[in-house]
């Protein structure tokens, strides 16, 4: 992801301004009824707000007319006729403010159900490459600049049109020379205006960007909170985010604060336009061109004009904001989902738990391959153990096992035949896993164990917690299953959570089990306690381990040794150990 200081190279890849903007109406258009109403008030607010100088003229006119031949009630006439315009076309326009506050609420629910769905159907591979914090930007922070644009800004739009478009037609009719007077003044707003949309427009992507790598550091930081303070990196941090902090800023500054010379500018040239009118107006009074009350409505029609054109100006601004983040989104929502299952792809059922593995070539970046021509095989209920130095592709077999991707060459196959011609959620229902990283979720242990098993009764729960060796401390908790784990498990211990998702794979029984370092955070005492009881889970199924601590696949059928993404060795544990290679020599370094 390009940094915020990469602006050059955003420059270079503008956004479609036209296309963004389309696929956003796209979302509106679901509220096409309520937006349409909005509309039709709106341009009836704007009618109202147009009269109502003209109604103001007729007053003063009539109120002119000399001492003693004043018409009062003609000048209340046209004062309440001024007076109920305004009044009404300020509740209509309440109203309108009202009605797209709720239909920016509602695209805002839409957009952020569209990107979460999408986030589901992503590869593993994109959240490998991309900061939890620049995702999650997006799905708030971009998607709330986006909605809250649109809740005014097209609106706006769209009756500032009516307003300028209708105090031209009305200046036309009362006063052609004064409208002469202040001509000059347009093409000078539009070309000056459209100049600082070319230069503003790339930066509000840059600022998108920015804002996007500090929520993403930010998040990075504050997960891994409790290292930094163990080995005092707290100024390290600081600095680095005062830099990141800085780039956003100067981000925000650029952008913001080119953008603000607009409204300022363009308020300098209707002024301009608005002495013209007024020198002019006085030598076409003098001339009895003109009466006082044509000059006053020319005078509020000229700021009706050239008021919304200072407001366009500030919502161009906004509007290329929200373009930016909306592009962000876009392109999230337009990256290519995880590989979908292919025509007539079966359902893997009464899956018997044979797979092998065959010639299989794979690596996480094209220029770095992991395994190189990978072979493997094991029989329904078989133990496979993986074991070998970090980097050596343990975790990559189950990637691949799993379908997280797909080998570059070579086939992995399931029951004699490819995973690939197996349907993707049925493959993986396949498969329980208990990985060294556990996740728990905001919700109470009972939900937390039944995660993967449908109608699971609370018995079902109890007997797979007391196989895990955690039902004992669940039933000293006040609540019991009922306790509620705070997000990501704050409130527990890496061991109690480890426990938690093994009672969670033994209740989600499954042909096949994949075991990643899966007592790694408990202690010895329990670990065998946990070990005997997950001997009883594993009977009968197909199971791959992986391992650090050699003690706890001896008993495995089969032990690959891996190095450098190959298998320079495998048998079970006594063949292995009376070879004297490589499993040897790490059996050896852990034991002495």
């Amino acid at each position: 992801m390009p940094g915020p200081g990469d602006r050059g190279g955003v420059k270079q890849k503008p956004k479609d301004a036209r296309k963004t903007l389309r696929r956003l109406l796209k979302y509106m258009m679901e509220y096409a009824w309520i937006f349409f109403l909005l509309l039709i008030c709106a341009f009836t607010s704007n009618i109202g707000n147009l009269l109502g100088p003209d109604f103001a003229g007729k007053a003063i006119t009539a109120a002119s007319a000399g001492k003693g031949k004043v018409d009062m009630d003609l000048v209340v006439h046209y004062g309440l006729l001024m007076l109920f315009v305004y009044v009404g076309s300020n509740i209509l326009s309440f109203l309108v403010n009202i009605g797209m506050m709720h239909v920016g609420r509602y695209v805002a629910r839409n957009m952020r159900r569209d990107v979460f769905d999408k986030l589901q159907k992503l590869p593993v591979g994109y959240f490998d490459k991309h900061l939890a914090g620049d995702i999650i930007s997006r799905v708030s922070y971009d998607i709330d600049v986006v909605t809250t644009s649109l809740s005014s800004d097209i609106v706006q739009i769209l009756t500032s049109v009516v307003t300028v478009v209708g105090s031209f037609i009305m200046m036309c009719m009362i006063s052609l020379p004064l409208v002469l007077c202040m001509a000059f003044t347009i093409p000078i707003s539009v070309l000056f205006t459209r100049h600082m949309s070319k230069k503003t427009r790339p930066l509000y992507r840059v600022r998108s960007l920015a804002y996007g790598e500090m929520n993403g550091f930010a998040e990075e930081m504050f997960t891994g909170q409790k290292t930094i303070l163990a080995y005092a990196h707290e100024d390290y941090v600081c600095k680095r985010f005062e830099e990141i902090n800085l780039n956003a800023a100067r981000a925000y500054k650029d952008a913001d604060g080119l953008g603000m010379t607009m409204g300022p500018t363009i308020g300098m040239i209707s002024n301009i336009g608005l002495s013209a009118i007024g020198l002019g107006g006085a030598l076409l009074y003098m001339k009895n061109i003109v009466g006082l009350g044509q000059i006053s409505s020319f005078i509020l029609y000229s700021r009706k004009f050239s008021g919304p054109i200072n407001e366009i100006s500030n919502i161009i601004n906004e509007i290329f904001s929200a373009l930016a983040a909306a592009e962000r989104v876009f392109q999230l929502l337009d990256e290519i989902e995880e590989v979908k299952d292919i025509e007539g792809a079966a359902l893997l059922s009464d899956v018997q738990g044979k797979v092998e593995v065959h010639d299989v070539e794979f690596g996480y970046l094209k220029k770095k391959t992991i395994l190189h021509d990978f072979n493997m095989e094991s029989h329904p209920g078989e133990t496979v153990a993986i074991v070998g130095h970090t980097g050596a592709g343990k975790t990559t077999i189950i990637n691949l096992l799993m379908r997280f991707y797909d080998p570059w060459k070579g086939e992995i196959c399931v029951d004699g035949q490819e995973n690939r011609k197996y349907t993707m959620e049925s493959l993986r229902k396949s498969y329980s896993m208990v990985l060294q990283d556990t996740w728990v979720f905001n919700g109470t242990i009972f939900d937390n164990i039944a995660y993967g098993k449908e109608n699971a009764t609370l018995e079902e729960v109890m007997e797979a917690a007391k196989a895990a060796h955690i039902h004992n401390y669940i039933m000293r908790l006040p609540q019991g299953y009922n306790t509620v784990i705070s997000e990501d498990g704050g409130n527990i211990s890496k061991g109690q959570k480890q426990l938690i998702t093994i009672a969670r794979a033994m209740l989600y029984d499954t042909s096949m089990l994949i075991l990643d370092e899966a007592t790694s955070n408990v202690d010895t005492a329990t670990e065998r306690k946990v070990q005997k009881a997950m001997r009883t889970l594993m009977a009968g199924k197909t199971c791959f381990i992986i391992a650090h601590r050699l003690s706890t696949i001896r008993n495995a059928d089969n032990i690959l040794v891996m190095d450098k993404g190959d298998v320079i060795e495998q048998g079970n544990h006594d063949f292995l150990m009376q070879n004297k290679g490589a499993y040897y020599r790490l059996y050896q370094s852990q034991f002495d």
